[in-house]
């Protein structure tokens, strides 16, 4: 039971790929520097993000900052129109996470790999049930042109102890009916935020094999091209506007230099755009680049940050920051991060300067439990930083002073042990939506300074 706990906790730590879900463990370097297969090299990308975080400093992307932004009047919170607060606690539909799209929420559970709600009521609309079981949690990654991607099992069979066998389908699924359009099977149980992006003009897809991705068409689910890296090396997934990128190193114990690649969208047709020294994680895009953690010795004590262009162009940046971080995310110009010890605090990515810090004004989750912090979501229009813990507690810090604007509980039931009390925040419009385990809360908060 600890190790299916142990697989889960990586996947989720893994998302941070996608800028979620972050943990930070002390052996960072080496964990940068030293992988033996494929998947446990991508498995560093979520440790490495919480230590590194601070450190990516000017990178990140402009969101416009400056004192033109800190300027900028903040409207009073308006809910969207036909909303009304709400709140669902059925089991089977949203324990695995939910993601939000336009007035839609998509949701999965132990019973529906998606469940699609009316953001503004909470009502389902329609449901696709998992085959086998739904555990895990992974959720809709993506929704475009009115098609959902998503994962399922590939199988329900059970060995005779009754442990899962199976594999991992990619899924789409129409968005207004939730009909199966197609699926892909995926050659491991990897639902990661590198299996599956979403490119220009197809879905980028770790498969029919470990060392293949392929762009598939969105509708249909045919092969449109497929790359393959030698054997022998390992590499990692990124999508720079809608653009793919490998960065493929040799996969041996010795460090050896990392190359980008920029694949064709249209045909998969590679060109190396610049070469990098020693081993590189990756930790995030953000715009047209790539935030990377890098590693030139075997014993892993010097880890060097980049910032990678799409052209080749490499920023690097000496800076460190020292420190256990719980939680961070980026919203434009702006980083935030959470510690252990419930010290919020906002960076500039522009300067890499400290703007503010102080209390996250919620109950923090035991560092050395199961339970984690939600991602903290960023109101741009409310220039209000929103953070959610386990227990219930939800804290409105003001984006340009750190100062508490706002504090609000919820009734989350009994915090649970292990994966499953992994809670999630999420923006609708000016709305937050709080999920922990099956319950949903959508409410307004009553922000507007």
């Amino acid at each position: 039971m600890m190790t299916e706990r142990v697989e889960e906790k990586v996947r989720e730590t893994l998302h941070a790929v996608a800028l979620d879900r972050v943990l930070a463990p002390g052996d960072l370097a080496q964990q940068v520097v030293r992988r033996r297969s494929r998947r446990r090299f991508s498995q560093a990308a979520g440790a490495a993000v919480a230590v590194a975080a601070i450190a990516a400093g000017a990178m990140l992307g402009p969101w416009g900052g400056g004192a033109a932004e800190q300027g900028r009047p903040v409207r009073p919170a308006a809910s969207p129109q036909g909303w009304h607060p709400w709140q669902s606690g059925v089991a089977g539909v949203s324990e695995r996470g939910c993601l939000v799209d336009g007035s839609a929420l998509y949701c999965s559970g132990s019973e529906y790999d998606v469940a699609k709600a009316d953001a503004n009521t909470g009502e389902r609309l329609w449901t696709v049930k998992v085959n086998g079981e739904g555990d895990g949690n992974d959720h809709p990654f993506a929704v475009r042109d009115g098609v959902v991607y998503a994962y399922r099992n590939h199988t329900a069979k059970h060995l005779p102890n009754g442990d899962y066998a199976g594999g991992t389908d990619l899924m789409a699924v129409d968005a207004a009916t939730g009909r199966r359009l197609w699926s892909v099977e995926m050659p491991q149980d990897d639902r990661t935020g590198q299996a599956a992006m979403l490119i220009d003009g197809a879905v980028w897809v770790n498969t029919p094999s470990l060392r293949t991705m392929s762009a598939l068409d969105p509708r249909t689910g045919e092969t449109k091209w497929r790359h393959t890296w030698a054997k022998g090396d390992v590499c990692q997934q990124a999508v720079l506007s809608g653009v793919p990128y490998l960065l493929c190193t040799q996969d041996s114990e010795e460090v050896h230099d990392t190359d980008v690649l920029r694949l064709d969208p249209a045909t998969g047709e590679a060109h190396k755009v610049t070469t990098l020294p020693g081993r590189q994680q990756l930790l995030g895009t953000s715009d047209d680049r790539m935030v990377l953690a890098g590693a030139t010795d075997t014993a892993g004590d010097d880890v060097q940050l980049t910032s990678v262009s799409g052209s080749g162009t490499r920023t690097s940046l000496p800076d460190q920051v020292k420190g256990h971080i719980a939680k961070w995310t980026v919203a434009g110009d702006r980083l935030i991060s959470v510690s252990w010890k419930g010290q919020a605090s906002a960076y500039s990515l522009t300067t890499g300067k400290t703007v503010w810090t102080g209390p996250v004004g919620v109950t923090m989750p035991g560092k050395d439990t199961m339970a984690s912090l939600a991602s903290p979501v960023v109101s741009r229009t409310q220039a209000t930083v929103y953070f959610f813990s386990p227990a219930g507690d939800l804290s409105g810090l003001d984006l340009r002073t750190g100062k508490q604007l706002w504090h609000a509980h919820i009734d989350t039931g009994k915090p649970k042990p292990g994966f499953t009390d992994a809670p999630q925040l999420l923006l609708y419009q000016d709305v937050l939506i709080a999920r922990n385990g099956s319950k949903i809360f959508s409410l307004l908060p009553p922000t507007g300074h």
